[in-house]
């Protein structure tokens, strides 16, 4: 009598999206490069900024302590947005798109796995952060739990919409040569201009509006909320933390980046047609 063999189920979309997310940080552990910008970048600023500025910024609160509000920010900027928007118009230029796109594999798992790597980096790379800070420059740690859902919510919305925005910016270079000179700029300028470097109240009131319009703004000033004593709300250009704006205007760019990644993304270079 014959043995009749069994086709294998298909794997599920968990399986699916877990077994990309393991393939796209596998990819980006292997990238040397990568790995020590976009991991090491922000241990590396508050190292330099803790040991030039070793004094306090006021009412018994010293340097690392406001800007690591910053560090954070930007190393979930910089995971989120930068690494994507120049890691996928590198993949598009190679035909990797193309190919993925004429396999039966969902086009949700590319996004998926994308998406699972960034979270991944972005909690290394945030815990590298915060114990280099606390374990070296005197970083007092959220002492409460209801700060750290604070810490939670924020970074989770800032990664996500950062996230987005990466995947939909991804189609703004043209090629992957070009990609890191139209991206790091953006990146760049949206780090001075949101009190990353610099208290954000310091800055000329214009500079402050503008960056009032993108996230990374709203990012540090809701991460200020956990690491800073409640004293230092009235120094906020709105007079308090204003979490619930910060909230609104998170969840606002993640749908904006939602809906413009349906719209923009692109699979191919002009040149694939």
């Amino acid at each position: 009598m014959t043995a009749v063999t069994q086709t294998p189920a298909a794997p599920g979309p968990l399986a699916l999206g877990l077994r990309q997310g393991r393939l796209e940080v596998k990819q980006f552990a292997r990238s040397r490069e990568a790995v020590v910008f976009t991991m090491a970048f922000p241990a590396i600023m508050i190292v330099i900024f803790a040991s030039i500025f070793s004094g306090e910024i006021g009412g018994g609160v010293n340097f690392t302590q406001y800007f690591i509000t910053g560090m954070i920010a930007t190393g979930l900027l910089s995971v989120g947005f930068q690494s994507l928007a120049i890691q996928i118009p590198a993949e598009r230029d190679r035909g990797v798109l193309k190919r993925l796109r004429g396999t039966p594999m969902p086009k949700w798992v590319y996004f998926a796995g994308k998406i699972i790597m960034v979270l991944i980096v972005g909690v290394v790379e945030t815990a590298i952060l915060l114990a280099v800070s606390a374990l070296f420059f005197d970083l007092d740690l959220p002492s409460t739990a209801a700060r750290w859902l604070t810490f939670l919510w924020v970074a989770l919305l800032g990664i996500s919409a950062c996230t987005l925005l990466g995947i939909a910016f991804s189609s703004v270079a043209r090629t992957a040569r070009s990609a890191p000179a139209v991206v790091t700029p953006v990146a760049l300028i949206l780090q001075f201009i949101s009190g990353v470097f610099f208290v954000f109240t310091s800055l000329p009131s214009w500079m402050q509006h503008v960056a009032a319009i993108f996230p990374l703004k709203w990012m540090c000033q809701g991460l200020r909320s956990v690491f800073l004593p409640d004293s230092f709300a009235s120094q906020e250009p709105g007079g308090t933390w204003e979490l619930g704006k910060v909230a609104l205007i998170l969840g606002a760019w993640c749908v904006i980046g939602l809906i413009l990644c349906i719209t923009t993304f692109r699979w191919t270079t002009k040149r694939d047609g």
